[in-house]
């Protein structure tokens, strides 16, 4: 690959690092604002990665923030595959061994999207996938 297109994928790269980060934060603003409190952001560990783990009461909710141009090719939770929701249960099964020693804690999955729409979320989105 010539250094030029080297150089515009590393470009696009962060643009889109930067993008998503923009939009994990503003999923954690608004999540703070229904009365979440947000534990991690980017929980990262060998298996994956989790965009946000929030407290909303008694759950611990592990959510996986989504960015879309429009809605057309389907919405936040389209976004969200099965073999997407399989990475975030190992990587929610692991930080509930490594931070509470059981994975007996009470936790759901939820999806925040952003497309043309505005913003999408859904609650228990989908069920712990093995």
């Amino acid at each position: 690959m010539p250094t030029s297109d080297r150089k515009e994928w590393s470009a696009l790269k962060e643009n889109k690092r930067e993008t998503g980060g923009r939009f994990e934060r503003l999923a954690a603003e608004f999540l703070e604002s229904k009365g979440f409190e947000i534990l991690e952001q980017n929980y990262r560990c060998r298996m994956g990665e989790i965009d946000l783990i929030a407290r909303d009461g008694e759950y611990l909710v592990f959510v996986e923030v989504k960015y879309r141009t429009d809605s057309r090719a389907g919405g936040a939770l389209a976004a969200v595959g099965k073999a997407k929701q399989r990475v975030i249960s190992k990587v929610a099964r692991y930080y509930l061994m490594t931070h509470y020693g059981s994975v007996d804690v009470a936790c759901r999955f939820d999806v925040v999207g952003f497309d043309d729409s505005g913003i999408c979320w859904i609650e228990n989105a989908f069920d712990y996938c093995t």
